[in-house]
C-alpha cells in the first residue's frame, strides 16, 4: 500500500479523499491555486504544494506542475478526484511515465470511453444497447440536420468529449436545431476542446440510472449496482437515491451485466460509471434501457452507493491501485436499505439556477448521522473560478419513506446566509408528490419548475417575526419592559414602531405594538399577527403565534438579515437611503453582468430595437454560458463590452435608451 499520495483537485472531493487515506494511514499532499489557500483541503492535508493562478488551465489542469509537485514530496501515486484532469488520458499516461502510479483506470480505458461516439460503437460490438441516434464523425451542420429529422424530434445534441451537462442541448422543432448546434458547439469547445458532437433520439418519459462498477489489475469485475440519478436541472444532478425505485431484481440483473459486460470490453481497473437512461413510458423494463456514456473516475453521487452496500469506494480505489484485489465478490455483495444525496449549490434557482458567488457568512449543518461532504467552511468564499458546490448531504434509512422523510428534515435545519443558495429548492423538492411516491424522471424539474423554483415569499407570521426583531424587541431579554423593549418614550398609548421588511424584490409597511411583557401586535394593512416571546438566546428565539410554538433563528450585518423559520430561508435586505443604485436600476434600463465572466456573443448593436426577452449577450461563468435578455422592449443606446472581454460581477453591459426618450 502507498505511503504518501497526492490528491490532483480541490474541495469537497479533495477532503473526501483525505479523511479516508488518513484512516488508512496514508500521508496526503494537497495542491493548491492563489483562490484556495486558506481553502479546507489545504488546511486537512499533510503537507501542501502551490501551483498557480486561479485560472483552473493553469493551476489544477496543468499536467506538468501536478506531476512536479507529486515527486518533489515524494508521493507515490496521484488521486485525481473527479473533474479536472480525472478523465484525462494524456494526463494518466504522463503520471506512469513519471514513475508514479494513477489511481484509476487505464489511460487506454479511458481513451475508449473519453468520446461518447466511439464509445457507443463500442458498446454496441459488447453487446450493450445504445439510444437510437448518429454517433458518426461527419459534423458539417446541414448533414447533422438531415440526422436529426430522420431520428426524429425532440432529439438532444451532445458534446462527444463532454459531461455535466456541457454542450447539451435539447431540441424540440427542426427551425430551431441550427441556433442549438451552435451553440452546443461553442459550449463544447470551451470547456472540452472539441466542438463535434453526437444527436441522439430525446426519450420523452426518461430515467436516468447509473451502475457503479469496480474492475481490478486481476480479471475481476463486480458491480455496486444502481443509483437514480433522474432528478436533474441543466442536465446535472440534484438529488441522487441508491437503489432505484420500482427497480426488479430482472432489470437490476440485466442492468448490472451489462454494465459489467462494458467494463470488461476495455479491460476496466478501478471505479466507474455506466450511465444508463431508461425509457419508463411503460414502467421499467429489462428491453427498454440504453447505454449513454461510462464515467471513468469515482462519481460525486458515489456516498449513496457507499450508504447501501457498507463500503468505501475511495478505499478500494487506493488497493486496487495498489495491486490488491477486489474486496468483495459479487456474491459478497448486497444491498441494504436506502439512501439519498442532495447537492447543496451556490446558484440561483429563480434566475434558471444561475450561479452565485458570495462568502458563507452563516453556514450550519444539521446534527445526528447525516453524511456531510464539503470543501468549505463558515466565513470562505464561494469563487467565480470553480463549481459552485457548497456540500453534498447523504442520508441512509431502512425504508425509502424513512430515508427521503431524513433527508427533507437534514435539509431544513441547515442554514446557509451570504451568498443566494438552492436550499429552499432542495426542500421543496425532497417533499414533490411525484418524487415522494417514487416516480422521478428527468422531466420533473423541468415541469415543476414555476413551483420549485419560485422565491421564497414570507408569509404573515415570518413577516412578524422579522418585524419584531428588525423593531429591536429581540435586543433585550424576555421580560423587559416592553416600553423600554422598543427604546421609545411616550405620555400616552401602546408603545409602537414602524418597519418597513424589503425582500424577493418588494416592501412590507407594518407597526410593531408593545402589548405587555414578551407579547407584541405586528399590524399590518388589513391583518394583524399575535407573537409572543418564549424564550431568546444570541441565535435567536421560540415564540408562539396562535397556539402554536415556533423555533426562528437569525442572522444579520449592518446590509441585510436572514431568518431561518420552519426549514425555510426568508432574506430581509436593508437598503442605504443614500444609495440611489436600486432604484435607478430597478428601472430596467441596463443589462448587468450577474457574475465575473467572459463576454462570448454580443448580438445587438447600438441602434437595434429589442424585444423583451431577446437574447442580447452571451457570457460565460463558472464553466457554462449564460444567456442575458432584454428586461423590456427598447432601443440600445450603448454597448460597453465587445466579444472576447473579461468583465466584473455588477458591470453595466449594455444601456437601453430611457422609456421616455423613445
Amino acid at each position: 500500500m502507498f505511503s504518501k499520495i497526492l490528491i490532483a483537485n480541490r474541495g469537497e472531493i479533495a477532503c473526501r479523499i483525505i479523511r479516508t487515506a488518513r484512516r488508512m494511514s496514508i500521508r496526503t499532499v494537497a495542491v493548491y491555486s492563489d483562490a484556495d489557500i486558506a481553502a479546507l483541503h489545504v488546511a486537512l492535508a499533510d503537507e501542501t504544494v502551490h501551483i498557480g493562478p486561479a485560472t483552473a488551465s493553469e493551476s489544477y489542469l496543468s499536467k506538468e506542475k501536478i506531476i512536479a509537485a507529486a515527486r518533489q514530496f515524494g508521493a507515490e501515486a496521484i488521486h485525481p478526484g473527479y473533474g479536472f484532469l480525472s478523465e484525462n488520458a494524456d494526463f494518466a499516461e504522463a503520471v506512469e511515465a513519471a514513475g508514479l502510479v494513477f489511481i484509476g483506470p487505464s489511460p487506454a480505458s479511458i481513451r475508449a470511453m473519453g468520446l461518447k461516439d466511439a464509445a457507443k460503437a463500442l458498446m454496441e460490438r459488447a453487446g450493450v444497447p445504445v439510444v437510437p441516434g448518429y454517433h458518426g464523425d461527419k459534423q458539417d451542420a446541414a448533414f447533422l440536420a438531415e440526422r436529426a429529422a430522420e431520428i426524429g424530434f425532440p432529439v438532444l445534441i451532445k458534446a462527444r468529449a463532454g459531461g455535466g451537462g456541457k454542450g447539451m442541448r435539447r431540441v424540440d422543432r427542426p427551425e430551431d436545431f441550427a441556433s442549438a448546434l451552435e451553440a452546443a458547439r461553442r459550449e463544447a469547445k470551451s470547456a472540452f476542446g472539441d466542438d463535434a458532437v453526437l444527436i441522439e433520439k430525446y426519450l420523452t418519459q426518461p430515467r436516468h440510472i447509473e451502475i457503479q462498477v469496480f474492475g481490478d489489475s486481476h480479471g475481476n469485475v463486480v458491480h455496486l449496482f444502481e443509483r437514480d440519478c433522474s432528478l436533474q436541472r441543466r442536465h446535472q444532478k440534484v438529488i441522487e437515491e441508491a437503489p432505484a425505485p420500482g427497480m426488479t431484481e430482472e432489470m437490476r440483473s440485466a442492468m448490472g451485466e451489462a454494465a459489467v459486460r462494458a467494463a470488461r470490453a476495455i479491460d476496466y481497473r478501478g471505479a466507474g460509471t455506466v450511465e444508463f437512461i431508461a425509457d419508463v413510458s411503460e414502467g421499467l423494463s429489462p428491453d427498454r434501457f440504453f447505454f449513454m456514456e461510462m464515467n471513468t473516475r469515482l462519481q460525486v453521487e458515489h456516498p449513496v452507493t457507499e450508504a447501501i452496500a457498507g463500503v468505501d469506494l475511495v478505499e478500494w480505489q487506493l488497493r486496487i491501485a495498489g495491486g490488491e484485489p477486489l474486496p468483495k465478490t459479487q456474491a459478497e455483495l448486497a444491498i441494504e436499505g436506502w439512501a439519498f444525496e442532495a447537492r447543496l449549490y451556490a446558484e440561483d434557482p429563480s434566475r434558471g439556477f444561475l450561479p452565485a458567488t458570495g462568502t458563507l457568512s452563516h453556514l450550519r449543518f444539521p446534527d445526528g448521522d447525516i453524511r456531510i461532504d464539503t470543501g468549505v467552511r463558515e466565513g470562505d468564499g464561494i469563487t467565480p473560478h470553480y463549481d459552485p458546490l457548497i456540500a453534498k448531504l447523504t442520508v441512509h434509512a431502512p425504508t425509502r419513506q424513512a430515508a427521503l422523510a431524513k433527508l427533507a428534515r437534514a435539509l431544513q435545519d441547515t442554514q446557509i446566509a451570504g451568498t443566494t443558495s438552492n436550499l429552499d429548492f432542495l426542500v421543496g423538492l425532497s417533499q414533490q408528490p411525484d418524487f415522494v411516491a417514487g416516480h422521478p424522471d428527468t422531466g420533473l424539474i423541468d415541469r415543476e419548475a414555476e413551483t420549485l423554483t419560485a422565491a421564497s415569499i414570507p408569509d404573515d407570521i415570518a413577516l412578524a417575526i422579522a418585524a419584531i426583531f428588525e423593531a429591536g424587541a429581540l435586543a433585550r431579554l424576555p421580560g423587559s419592559d416592553p416600553w423600554q423593549v422598543l427604546g421609545a418614550w411616550q405620555l400616552w398609548g401602546e408603545v409602537s414602531r414602524p418597519v418597513t421588511l424589503h425582500h424577493s424584490g418588494s416592501h412590507t409597511n407594518c407597526r410593531v405594538i408593545a402589548k405587555g411583557q414578551d407579547l407584541f401586535s405586528v399590524h399590518f394593512d388589513d391583518r394583524t399577527v399575535a407573537v409572543r416571546i418564549i424564550n431568546r438566546n444570541d441565535d435567536g428565539c421560540r415564540v408562539e403565534i396562535d397556539g402554536q410554538q415556533l423555533r426562528a433563528d437569525f442572522f444579520q450585518t449592518p446590509h441585510d438579515m436572514t431568518l431561518f423559520l420552519d426549514g425555510r430561508t426568508h432574506h430581509f435586505h436593508r437598503p442605504d437611503p443614500l444609495d440611489g443604485a436600486e432604484e435607478e436600476a430597478a428601472g430596467g434600463d441596463r443589462l448587468v453582468a450577474p457574475m465575473p465572466g467572459l463576454i462570448k456573443i454580443v448580438r445587438v448593436q447600438e441602434g437595434d430595437m429589442v424585444a423583451k426577452g431577446e437574447a442580447l449577450i452571451v457570457m460565460e461563468a463558472m464553466k457554462m454560458e449564460l444567456t442575458l435578455t432584454a428586461t423590456r422592449d427598447g432601443v440600445v443606446e450603448s454597448l460597453h463590452v465587445g466579444e472576447g472581454d473579461q468583465t466584473s460581477e455588477s458591470a453595466v453591459l449594455l444601456s437601453l435608451r430611457p422609456e421616455d426618450a423613445q
